[in-house]
């Protein structure tokens, strides 16, 4: 389903997402079209796009076409998604330790909406991290 979402194909067009969007959070997967991880998690974000478009934007950049971002935002997993909102990295407390980014596949349609609601209701108010409403730390997967 990648092919149904926007991609951005430079460093200049990723830049402009993020800078020209003021009311919606822009939600950026980083990775690539090819890799399973990457489909997985478009379907889901594809599958999200129309119920989470009033206050988020989903795009995608390919890691490989567009390397600008790499070094910069750490971009060493085969899939990583971040959150921006009005030109700013928004962080997010996932328990994982890593506040930066999602970099593992999460299956469920609804955790991925509650994470990115919980992103916008957290930047509007000036919050440059906000806490996940679900602990994903492996202290609770026994």
């Amino acid at each position: 389903m990648s092919y149904m979402l926007p991609h951005l194909h430079s460093g200049w067009a990723v830049d402009q997402a993020i800078l020209t969007e003021e009311k919606r959070v822009v939600v950026i997967r980083f990775g690539s079209d090819w890799d399973k991880t990457c489909m997985q998690t478009d379907e889901i974000l594809y599958s999200i796009a129309e119920d989470v478009k009033n206050f988020a934007v989903v795009y995608l950049v390919d890691i490989n076409a567009v390397p600008d971002f790499n070094d910069m935002y750490e971009l060493y997993d085969p899939c990583t998604v971040m959150f921006f909102f009005r030109n700013k990295h928004i962080m997010i407390d996932l328990g994982t330790g890593n506040n930066n980014k999602v970099n593992w596949h999460i299956n469920s349609r609804q955790e991925y909406i509650d994470i990115i609601e919980t992103v916008f209701r957290g930047a509007r108010k000036g919050r440059g991290l906000v806490v996940s409403p679900k602990d994903y730390s492996t202290k609770y997967r026994y």
